[in-house]
C-alpha cells in the first residue's frame, strides 16, 4: 500500500496563473506589493503607471529609504517598476533619489 503523499504524485493541477492586471490601479497595486516585499522599506506612495511594452506596466513607487528628524530631512527614492501583463514584476531599479522638503526642479 502506498503512502497518502505519495498517491497523489502526478496528478497535481495545473499551476493557477493570476488573472491579467485590468488596469493602472490593479498595476498600481501589484508593483507596490512586489517591491515591498523586496525592499523592506516603508512605501509612500505610486507616482505614475502607465502602459509598458507588450501590455505590460511601468509604474514609478515612492519608498522612504532613510527617516529623519525631523521628516522634512528623511530621504525618499523613486523606483521605476516594470511589471508583465498578469502583474508580476519582471524588474526594478531606482531612478531618484532626494530629501523630503527638497522642491521640484
Amino acid at each position: 500500500m502506498t503512502e497518502p503523499r505519495e498517491r497523489g504524485r502526478g496528478t497535481a493541477s495545473p499551476t493557477k496563473r493570476r488573472p491579467a492586471v485590468r488596469g493602472a490601479r490593479d498595476a498600481a497595486r501589484s508593483a507596490a506589493d512586489g517591491l515591498a516585499e523586496l525592499l523592506h522599506h516603508r512605501l509612500e506612495g505610486v507616482s505614475a503607471v502607465c502602459r509598458g511594452e507588450d501590455d505590460g506596466w511601468i509604474v514609478d513607487v515612492d519608498v522612504l529609504e532613510l527617516a529623519r528628524i525631523p521628516d522634512t530631512t528623511s530621504l525618499l527614492a523613486t523606483y521605476r517598476v516594470e511589471l508583465d501583463p498578469e502583474g508580476e514584476l519582471l524588474q526594478y531599479r531606482r531612478t531618484a533619489r532626494y530629501r523630503r522638503g527638497a522642491q521640484d526642479q
